[in-house]
């Protein structure tokens, strides 16, 4: 390293402590109790006017509001409380993510149309060795499946 090099790594040295921490591109969904298209439109215009927020999604029919940007999750969230909406981080995954859909605390009557309620218990989230092996011996994926089904 000559000395070229050393002034290299003090100018960046120098130029690292400048510059400011970048926000990252986030998609932050909510579920934000919603009655109407009016409790949507308003959500909507809330969410819209925070900073760095790119596009902003309102479905109030499945209760999910889902902003785009350079934006915080607990800062899109107070925005959302704000308005006088209970909100909440979107708590549910597609029903095709989950071992044991209908178990106990993942099941939930209120979820839209192909969703459940996430879960990280590994006796619900995942399938254990032998419900794995006989889910195979069955499945249409498999070329080697029992034909009997």
């Amino acid at each position: 390293m000559g000395v070229e090099g050393t002034i290299d790594y003090i100018a960046d040295l120098i130029s690292s402590t400048k510059k400011k921490k970048k926000k990252q591109l986030n998609t932050v969904s909510l579920k934000v109790r919603m009655d109407c298209e009016g409790c949507g439109q308003r959500i909507k215009n809330v969410l819209s006017g925070l900073k760095g927020a790119k596009s902003v999604e309102v479905d109030w029919k499945i209760q999910k509001a889902t902003v785009y940007g350079f934006v915080d999750a607990k800062k899109v969230l107070k925005a959302a409380q704000a308005t006088g909406k209970k909100a909440e981080p979107w708590p549910y995954v597609p029903y095709e993510l989950i071992a044991h859909p209908y178990a106990s605390g993942v099941y939930d009557k209120k979820a839209p149309p192909n969703f459940v309620r996430g879960t990280d218990e590994p006796g619900v989230a995942t399938l254990n060795p032998v419900e794995e092996k006989y889910s195979l011996m069955f499945s249409d994926d498999n070329p080697h499946a029992c034909s009997i089904m």
